[in-house]
């Protein structure tokens, strides 16, 4: 793709967003059903300047679901663990589940680039062949949609650990101030 930058999952333990220091933790059990309370009691901590308070709470229910569903496997003895940081400029959250990790990382990677690449050729008929990414342990529900969705929001970094059973992610905001925008850290 011409000079454009491919966006993509990566793993690194000694990235900056792995840092927790002031982070807020909050521990839940992989009990599914409970995904949206989780996700709440997080967001609850934003602050009211946050604009996209809604694209972010469904960021952060779709990264707590992953780690219940997929790494856990909904095993109510499992906890994921959340930390987090809000203020009006940034949102930077990590979390953790007790799974083995994302094995399929560079297959997803690999996925992904074809399915720009079609997108970019407007090659529709090939992207049929892209339109959810799956692995041996899917089920009718799992497509790698969030994944995708999570590369473009957390404009900040969206990260795995070494063992990819953790990802750290920060969303920077803008703000406006005197009807002039300034970036957010």
């Amino acid at each position: 793709m011409e000079q454009e930058e491919i966006k993509e999952l990566r793993s690194d333990d000694n990235d900056p967003l792995f840092d927790k220091t002031n982070m807020l933790c909050k521990t839940f059990p992989s009990d599914f059903r409970q995904i949206r309370y989780f996700t709440l009691l997080i967001v609850q901590s934003a602050p009211n300047e946050i604009k996209e308070l809604n694209l972010l709470e469904q960021q952060i229910s779709e990264v707590i679901k992953n780690a219940v569903k997929h790494g856990n496997h909904c095993d109510i003895n499992k906890k994921v663990v959340v930390w987090y940081s809000f203020s009006p400029t940034h949102a930077h959250l990590i979390v953790q589940d007790e799974g083995e990790g994302f094995k399929d990382l560079e297959k997803w990677n690999e996925f992904n680039r074809k399915r720009l690449e079609c997108l970019h050729k407007q090659n529709f008929e090939e992207l049929t062949n892209y339109v959810s990414f799956r692995t041996k342990q899917s089920d009718d529900q799992d497509g790698g949609n969030a994944l995708f969705a999570a590369l473009e929001y957390w404009n900040g970094g969206f990260v795995y650990n070494g063992k990819r059973n953790a990802v750290a992610m920060l969303k920077k905001f803008q703000q406006k101030r005197r009807g002039v925008n300034i970036d957010g850290e």
